[in-house]
């Protein structure tokens, strides 16, 4: 069977098995809604919880951009991992063992104030539309490609199953869909790996593959003589074509590397739909063992990614790199047909050059005639509309999105077709859990932390669990406009939402944690000063002055926009601290309570 048959096969099963786990388990109080009653069992919340920290971002986009950026990409891994860490064992304990099971209800009470409580919920509700609008967008490159629609019908297909299971089964139900997606999600990521390993150095182990040496199968698919190491290989390869060694340090100055890193670490602790899921299980041990379990699963795709990316650029490059388009493989064929690929002959010659710079200036506007298909130049280059800019005169010829490289890695190692049906099941799978938590945390901030606690007391459980369904709809719709019109590719968009969280509620939660004498006027002063701060930033370079968004010389200190979080959280840090000194203290209630969350007491 062909791939999109074997896609209908499988994303058809995984989609029925989501559905059906939504109705078994649909949500009927309140407390089903927001934390599953806290029922669930630790090895469970564990998978849910892995699956909805492995997002888009990281079953797509993460290795893709290991792959394109080299050492340099680990940033992502590095700071997601270590961001994972210290929410677990820093943050989670203590917020678990508070009760409240949104941040804005820890804000609010923590920090005596309704105002300070509105301005988190905001933060919420801006953090958690950037990250879904990276999952949307994963949504629709997996649906463009293997279900060969186009990017917006899959994003509002997509849409629509997560507003079904979202808002049906609430948390509840997601968490079972997500430990159903979990499942789906690593088989969806080790497969391929395990079989790409083997065939290049005869390791079924990923994680040690990639720095194994070739096999004498790996040296006849590459097509070279001496044996080595793969690294070795890919990194000689790769500055025979002008690009830096693919272990070696890249163009991100330490300074940026250290910033990105530093804000999607911290920014993990001010993630509202990683936060939420500690308050699931029964009881604080329950909790933490469910952390433990989480890391455990979540490293498991996290040490196979380097792995991946380092597999697909070798066999990328191999595949590629000068060749005439009639020889170019079937995968570049298929994936030109989403957008997602081109090819522009700069030089007349007909054959695909890549090297190092940008093939194309700016967005792409490919040309069609009045069928909808994209024209073809003499040589079979796609013609685009993308007036010629000095950037151009890179010699790179070929542009390919970081997001396809893991979704067409089985394409290129010529994979069976039910394994590249597989992958794209995966990818879905990890968009669409993180999204449904999202989801989810959004329409408890409006339900229940704007309506329930601020405006109408008053409202029942029935009425409130409406409402919350309600804003859950009215999200799904929002996340599908930002997932058809995204503010740039996958990771990055996941970058920024890292970074207003690192910057808005990670100083907020450690200080109000760990410093008895942070008050509200500082609790609100810093929290809006970072995320303005950050947000500015982001939308200054990304919409305002996009010309420089790339041009290290135009940061301020050399930050580029996916940092600039690292900085926000400073501004908010001593901006509180500041402010706190400067007003009265908190009651003594207040600092009672923060002492009673540090100090040990009876496990339940």
């Amino acid at each position: 069977m062909n791939i999109l048959t074997w896609t209908w096969i499988i994303v058809g099963l995984t989609f029925a098995l989501y559905i059906g786990i939504a109705i078994w388990a649909k949500a009927k109080t309140t407390g089903d809604f927001y934390i599953a009653a806290k029922q669930i069992n630790p090895i469970f919340n564990g998978m849910a919880t892995g699956a909805d920290w492995m997002s888009a971002a990281s079953f797509i986009s993460m290795a893709g951009l290991i792959s394109f950026m080299g050492r340099d990409g680990a940033m992502y891994l590095m700071g997601w991992t270590g961001g994972y860490v210290l929410l677990a064992m820093l943050l989670a304990p203590y917020l678990r063992k508070y009760g409240k099971f949104t941040v804005p209800m820890f804000v609010g009470e923590r920090y005596y104030s309704q105002t300070a409580r509105l301005v988190a919920l905001i933060c919420a509700i801006f953090v958690s539309f950037t990250y879904v609008a990276g999952q949307m967008r994963g949504v629709g490159v997996v649906f463009s490609r293997f279900l060969e629609v186009d990017i917006n019908t899959g994003v509002l297909i997509g849409m629509a199953i997560v507003f079904f299971y979202a808002t049906l089964g609430g948390m509840k139900g997601i968490t079972y869909t997500q430990v159903a997606q979990y499942c789906v999600l690593i088989m969806a990521y080790l497969i391929p790996a395990i079989f790409i390993s083997i065939m290049l150095t005869g390791n079924p182990i990923p994680q040690l593959g990639f720095g194994s040496q070739l096999s004498a199968n790996g040296m006849q698919i590459l097509g070279v003589t001496e044996p080595g190491y793969l690294l070795d290989k890919l990194n000689g390869i790769q500055q025979e074509l002008g690009f830096s060694a693919y272990t070696g340090r890249g163009t991100k100055t330490m300074i940026d590397v250290f910033a990105i890193t530093f804000a999607l670490m911290v920014g993990t602790a001010g993630l509202p739909h990683i936060i939420i899921r500690f308050f699931t299980t029964p009881t604080i041990k329950g909790a933490r063992s469910s952390a433990g379990w989480a890391l455990f699963f979540i490293a498991i795709l996290y040490t196979t990614a380097p792995a991946v990316a380092s597999f697909a650029r070798l066999n990328l490059i191999k595949t590629l790199s000068n060749k005439e388009y009639s020889q170019a493989p079937s995968w570049f064929k298929n994936w030109e047909k989403t957008g997602l690929v081109a090819w522009k002959d700069k030089n007349g010659d007909g054959l695909m050059q890549f090297a190092k710079g940008a093939a194309f200036d700016g967005k792409i506007n490919f040309e069609k005639d009045a069928s909808g298909n994209f024209v073809k130049g003499p040589h079979g280059e796609n013609v685009v509309t993308t007036p010629q800019t000095p950037l151009e005169k890179s010699t790179n010829e070929l542009y390919i999105d970081n997001d396809i490289v893991v979704l067409a890695n089985p394409e290129i190692a010529k994979l069976p077709n039910w394994v590249v049906a597989l992958v794209g099941a995966g990818g879905l799978a990890a968009a669409l859990s993180t999204a449904a938590g999202l989801l989810l945390v959004i329409a408890s901030a409006i339900s229940h932390d704007l309506v329930k606690s601020m405006i109408n007391p008053d409202i029942s459980e029935k009425g409130e669990l409406i409402l919350a369904r309600i804003a859950a709809g009215g999200a799904v719709v929002i996340a599908g406009y930002f997932g058809i019109n995204p503010p740039g590719f996958v990771a990055q968009v996941v970058a920024f939402a890292f970074g207003l969280a690192a910057s808005s509620f990670f100083p907020v939660i450690i200080m109000g944690i760990f410093w008895k004498k942070a008050t509200k006027e500082g609790c609100i002063a810093g929290m809006f000063s970072g995320i303005a701060f950050t947000a500015a930033y982001i939308i200054y370079f990304k919409f305002m002055n996009p010309a420089s968004y790339n041009v290290a010389a135009n940061w301020f200190m050399g930050i580029s926009p996916e940092g600039i979080g690292t900085v926000g959280m400073v501004i908010n840090f001593v901006i509180m601290y500041v402010v706190s000194k400067m007003t009265p203290e908190p009651p003594m209630a207040v600092q009672k309570m923060v002492e009673s969350l540090r100090y040990p007491r009876t496990i339940e």
